[in-house]
């Protein structure tokens, strides 16, 4: 038994901060339906990159759902839509603002018909508020959370985080939250509404730079560039090939020190303590690199460090991530296979279960390719039914 075995979602979402949330429900074990409107389905499915029209993009984020394909246009479309929130555990959307709502979607209309409901709605700005009203993607949510503020170097203008942060993170954060109203719901029989806001997501991950700020200190958050303004040696190093990162923190100064063979700066006056060695590190972090340039590989400026116990890292490359132990050791990456795409590397599962240890093989649809099973299983819809729902260009499907 699966952990979410059981459980069925209604999916509306497209493009990725929701995909992500039903992506690891299906990893799971629930049954996703993911609806998606005639006649392109999820705007996903022509994002780069591209083989045989097969978009990885769409397949990473949406293996194991079933695709239902309507033209949300027609009546006979919002009909079967309230038949099936009748009929399932959790209901997941990122559309613009409104547009459940004009459908009878929203959670007013949905706990009407289904009272153990749990709705969860992700948007760039959360669905009550000020700016509840506006459109926003991943790199506006960057930018409203502060995020750009505090990244990129530290002469330079903002930058944005190089993957989908906003998106990704929104959606964990659904996840964790669907988990939990599922069982406050084993609990009261009582279904509720989740409103997740992608600003939000981010925003709380900010660790010292608001209560920093609050505490009166006179310190404002900027960007650092490479290396940490507060404590040192924190930061990105150029190593003899490639580029390391050290975090020596005060507990790690002196074994950084030995393995430095330079055990006079752990009492130097500049470099001591915390303070003084944030302060001089324009003159510690060209010692650092020097040093690193005496090895001849940056593995054995690792081993090194390793030794020693000092907090390091390679900078690697998602390309060169293949290469490294520790991605396919712990399923961090994973080949899957598509039947168009063939043998196709993606992300791992990234969590682990004891009690399900093993991750379920899964295809992601075709557009339209599971209407018969959820119209005629699910919702137990006769055979002329869907005959004449496909006729009358209610129901449609697609290739890939």
């Amino acid at each position: 038994m699966m952990i979410l075995d059981g459980i069925r979602v209604l999916d509306f979402t497209q493009y990725l901060a929701g995909p992500t949330v039903t992506r690891l429900m299906a990893e799971m074990g629930a049954e996703i339906i993911k609806v998606e409107h005639a006649p392109g389905g999820d705007p996903a499915r022509g994002l780069p990159f591209m083989k045989d029209r097969r978009s990885g993009y769409f397949v990473q984020q949406n293996r194991g759902k079933r695709s239902l394909c309507l033209d949300l246009s027609k009546p006979e479309s919002l009909a079967i839509l309230h038949d099936l929130v009748a009929r399932c555990d959790v209901l997941v959307e990122n559309y613009g603002p409104g547009v459940m709502a004009r459908r009878g979607l929203d959670y007013a209309g949905v706990s009407k018909l289904n009272p153990r409901m749990v709705m969860a709605s992700i948007s760039a700005f959360g669905r009550s508020g000020p700016l509840a009203h506006r459109t926003g993607y991943d790199w506006i949510a960057q930018a409203y959370a502060g995020f750009m503020h505090v990244t990129g170097p530290r002469d330079g203008k903002p930058h944005p985080v190089g993957v989908g942060m906003a998106d990704v993170g929104s959606g964990v954060h659904a996840f964790s939250a669907i988990g939990y109203a599922l069982f406050h719901r084993e609990r009261t029989g009582r279904g509720q509404y989740l409103d997740i806001s992608m600003v939000d997501s981010l925003f709380h991950m900010h660790e010292v730079n608001v209560q920093a700020i609050s505490l009166g200190n006179g310190w404002q958050p900027g960007r650092m560039g490479s290396n940490h303004e507060l404590v040192a040696p924190i930061g990105v190093f150029k190593g003899p090939e490639g580029y390391l990162v050290i975090m020596a923190l005060q507990l790690q100064w002196p074994n950084l020190c030995q393995a430095m063979n330079r055990p006079d700066f752990e009492h130097d006056p500049r470099f001591a303590e915390p303070g003084p060695r944030a302060a001089n590190q324009d003159a510690l972090n060209p010692q650092i690199e020097a040093w690193l340039a005496t090895f001849e590989s940056d593995a054995a400026a690792l081993a090194r460090l390793e030794e020693f116990r000092v907090p390091c890292a390679p900078v690697i490359s998602p390309f060169d991530a293949p290469n490294h132990p520790y991605f396919a050791e712990r399923g961090t990456l994973r080949t899957v296979q598509d039947p168009f795409l063939g043998d196709f590397v993606m992300p791992g599962f990234p969590l682990k279960f004891s009690e399900q240890p093993e991750v379920p093989t899964l295809v992601a649809p075709l557009l339209g390719e599971h209407n018969v099973h959820v119209l005629g299983e699910v919702l137990g819809y006769p055979p002329e039914r869907l005959a004449a729902l496909a006729a009358a260009g209610v129901t449609h499907q697609g290739d890939r």
